[in-house]
């Protein structure tokens, strides 16, 4: 298919192409990949990840060829969370085709999963080429294996996002077996096409600004210079370090080490790579470390103690972050007595480190005392990101970065986890801690012990408190079954109304629910944009379980540092019209990864305003975000969070549940959903709706003969649901028949109960979804639900049932002067808030782990 390279100099006549391959980063299919394959010859290094931009040429097929391989981003990335070397090496490939590109070739494995978020990525890289850049790209579909135009059809029908860029790319496209590589009809047909859009564009060719070229040329160039000066920096601090150390300062027998950083950012990889095994946890994807880990062991004749730590969300605030991954990640730093002699502050290469970035770290690095610098050491994975370029590059090409290496006292180091034989990179990591050690007073981080102890209190407190809810929630759901036991009734409608903050997770939760991403997502940093006045609308969506037609309703949702706009309540107003003759449940969105504020609670409460106090009997708290819990319980996270937090949930009846959106195309969480949902509209006896729907629902009531009950019937309909409640709290056992264990996953992730006794379930089978066990008597289940009653929440898990348990007697919430409103539309019943059993819990002394 190829033949020797052209030889550009001797003026021959034959066609040209000149070709930039674009795209994100894959490991298989990639760009380089496709760039051997059209030239006929492996002339692209893809054994490594492409760092800068590369030209080659061959004569192929009777043509001059000329292909550029660039640097990919991260699909799911926004431009400005690309490193700024890629951003510009990625700008200067369109300069090493002079005078111009005839065509870019936009490649995407035929096997990647386009969601939503690349939609967003897509549109923002493809600005580096202007907006003429669509007018000259072809779709190049790429896989190892072959693809009949039946597999690409349903391909495109299935992915919405694949079908907008074929939209905007003139819907051209083109698949490729790069594995095929006897088949030259595929590169003869690609070039077919690449020529024909060359003919229909030959009044518009791609044209590149030279003097921009110049320009990225030069800035190259300068961070390249600026390299060499702090190389050469670091150089001679590092030679004044040892010299301490041979003049007599010798090191600690025993490092000790703790590693921080943000989520994703590799750390326990690095703690792994560091001791030379498998100590952390790092191939569950669905797993994130939530407390400190401790690890020791010998390493290149040291004795090492290594803490991993949990992480914070990328770009969170310290002010975002919730209260328990605060508290722990604080906790990290005492788990190695006095101190540690190094803290490594892990920074991933693959990301820029923007301002933002720079901010949550000094924000979250301020819950220790400023002495903490004294002692930190930049440690940097995803030492492959680098490719050809130097780590001095890449800190020259960003202030964010600059600032962290500067503060570290210009240490710093780069791992590459993925490369295990590499056994130097984690002696000389060693050296440069000891040097570190040798060149300050004192040899490690003095932590407060006092401190230590009352971090230890507060989570003791805390895990009382979630195991008292925990504890109240099961009761509720058991008595409430048997309160309302024959009095559900079959439904074939679910309708639901989505609330929550910008960023809060309710697009995704609502494509869970309906198993469609029919809304659309944006993985950008929404929080900490500054409101400017926008409007937004309802969306209205459509789906079906198992037979049950599903209506969602996502209102907009507000940023984080605005007031509630009046047209936020209006939309409000009209997502209960969206799904007449109104909404069985408002899902109030919390996601478990941020901080729940009283400015967030506040919120709920104004926008729900409107309503009166009824509309809190129909509304249910949504976590989203549900494997950030990891092995922890739902319970403690709202425990831990606040009684803002717990005020919302003790508005709600104590009614909640969890989402995760890796759990996507799972039946078990949704139908737990639903089912909670069923069991508050059969306690409300019905749906939400304003008093104008209910006056209109009355008479008709009436006018189709609908039996009305009497103040003496309604007395004698209270006094039967007391004895039968007195009748279920005398089955209650008065102390848990085992003690509590903390698991990642719970029985419920096996089965989903029927709510309704021996009575079939209103979903009938969803053997369709996943294989259930069946049973067929609750009261069996119930004696086993109570034997593993510690084990109802976590990632994975449904979360314990919760709804407004009905007393006799009027009892407030302590810190909140809003009690729960009554769970009888027709009558006003008085009832008991349970979100006082937070308040005043008494301090324990024994520190638990989980």
């Amino acid at each position: 298919m190829a033949s020797k390279p052209a030889d550009f100099s001797t003026g021959q006549n034959n066609p040209s192409l000149r070709i930039v391959l674009i795209g994100g980063r894959e490991l298989k299919g990639s760009k380089s990949s496709t760039g051997n394959f059209i030239l006929g010859e492996s002339v692209f290094d893809n054994s490594k990840r492409t760092a800068q931009s590369v030209v080659r040429q061959r004569h192929v097929l009777g043509r001059q060829v000329t292909v550029v391989d660039t640097p990919g981003w991260w699909w799911h990335f926004t431009r400005k969370d690309t490193p700024k070397l890629d951003q510009l090496e990625i700008q200067n490939s369109v300069h090493l085709c002079p005078p111009g590109p005839d065509a870019f070739l936009l490649v995407i494995p035929f096997d990647i999963y386009l969601s939503q978020i690349c939609k967003t990525s897509f549109k923002e890289h493809l600005k580096f080429f202007g907006a003429e850049v669509y007018r000259h790209t072809i779709v190049l579909l790429t896989s190892e294996v072959p693809c009949p135009d039946k597999n690409v059809e349903f391909k495109i029908k299935t992915s919405s996002t694949l079908q907008w860029i074929l939209q905007m790319c003139g819907d051209r496209k083109h698949v490729l077996n790069i594995n095929n590589k006897e088949d030259s009809m595929q590169v003869l047909k690609l070039f077919e096409k690449i020529e024909a859009m060359v003919s229909h564009n030959r009044e518009t060719p791609y044209t590149v600004d030279a003097a921009h070229g110049n320009a990225i040329r030069e800035t190259i160039r300068t961070l390249s210079e600026r390299a060499s000066e702090r190389v050469n920096k670091v150089e001679k601090q590092r030679k004044k370090l040892k010299a301490l150390i041979e003049g007599g300062k010798a090191p600690p027998p025993h490092l000790r080490l703790v590693l921080i950083g943000a989520q994703w950012a590799a750390r326990s990889s690095a703690g792994n790579t560091i001791l030379g095994r498998n100590a952390f946890c790092v191939n569950d994807h669905s797993k994130r470390t939530m407390r400190g880990e401790i690890v020791s062991g010998m390493v290149q004749g040291r004795r090492l103690t290594v803490v991993d730590s949990p992480g914070w969300l990328y770009n969170n605030s310290l002010q975002d972050s919730n209260e328990m991954d605060k508290l722990e990640i604080e906790d990290s730093m005492y788990l190695c007595p006095p101190g540690p002699h190094a803290v490594l502050l892990v920074i991933v290469l693959a990301t820029a480190i923007n301002t933002s970035y720079q901010n949550t770290v000094r924000e979250h690095v301020s819950l220790f005392t400023d002495d903490i610098w004294k002692h930190t050491l930049v440690l940097f994975t995803r030492g492959d990101w680098l490719g050809v370029k130097t780590v001095e590059e890449r800190i020259e090409s960003e202030k964010g970065l600059q600032w962290l290496v500067n503060k570290c006292g210009n240490r710093y180091h780069v791992l590459n986890n993925m490369d295990h034989s590499n056994k130097r990179q984690v002696k000389e990591l060693l050296d440069k801690i000891e040097e570190m050690v040798a060149g300050n007073d004192v040899p490690h981080y003095e932590v407060d012990q006092g401190r230590a102890a009352q971090i230890e209190k507060e989570r003791d407190a805390a895990k009382k408190k979630a195991k008292r809810l925990k504890k109240m929630t099961e009761r509720q759901s058991r008595m409430l079954k048997e309160l309302f036991e024959g009095e559900k009734q079959p439904m074939n409608d679910i309708r639901v109304v989505l609330v929550g903050r910008k960023g809060s997770g309710k697009s995704a939760a609502g494509n869970l629910m309906l198993f469609n991403e029919v809304f659309e997502t944006d993985f950008t940093t929404v929080w900490f944009k500054k409101y400017k006045g926008k409007t937004a609308t309802c969306v209205k969506q459509q789906g079906n379980f198992d037979g049950v037609k599903i209506t969602v309703v996502e209102a907009p949702g507000w940023y984080i540092d605005m007031t509630t706009p009046d047209w936020l309540q209006n939309e409000l107003l009209h997502s209960v019209s969206m799904c007449a003759p109104g909404p069985h449940a408002f899902l109030l969105v919390v996601p478990i990864s941020k901080a729940f504020t009283e400015r967030d609670y506040k919120a709920f409460v104004e926008l729900l305003m409107p309503f009166t106090e009824k509309a809190w009997r129909h509304c249910m708290v949504l976590f989203t975000w549900g494997d950030w819990l990891n092995e922890c319980h739902i319970e403690e996270y709202i425990a831990s969070e606040g009684k803002a937090l717990q005020w919302l949930v003790g508005k709600c009846g104590n009614r909640y549940h969890v989402l995760s959106e890796c759990q996507f195309g799972d039946p078990a969480p949704v139908k737990g959903l639903l089912q909670k949902i069923l069991n508050m509209v059969t306690q409300n006896k019905g749906c939400f709706s304003t008093e104008e729907k209910q006056r209109k629902f009355s008479i008709l009531r009436r006018q189709t003969k609908q039996p009305m009950l009497t103040e003496e019937e309604w007395n004698k309909r209270e006094q039967m649901l007391v004895d039968r409640m007195l009748k279920a709290l005398a089955k209650e056992p008065e102390e848990p028949m085992a003690q509590a264990v903390t698991m990642a996953h719970s029985i419920d992730d096996l089965y989903i109960p029927s709510m309704s006794g021996d009575a079939p379930s209103e979903y009938r089978s969803t053997t369709e979804f996943r294989k259930e066990r069946a049973h067929n008597n609750v009261a069996e289940w119930l004696k086993r639900r109570m034997k593993h009653s510690d084990t109802t929440s976590g990632i994975g898990t449904i979360s314990s049932f919760g709804t407004n348990l009905e007393r006799l007697e009027e009892h407030s919430l302590k810190d909140d002067p809003q009690t729960a409103s009554p769970a009888f539309p027709e009558k006003e019943i008085v009832v008991t808030s349970h979100a006082g059993v937070f308040l005043n819990a008494p301090d324990v002394k024994r520190r638990n782990s989980c």
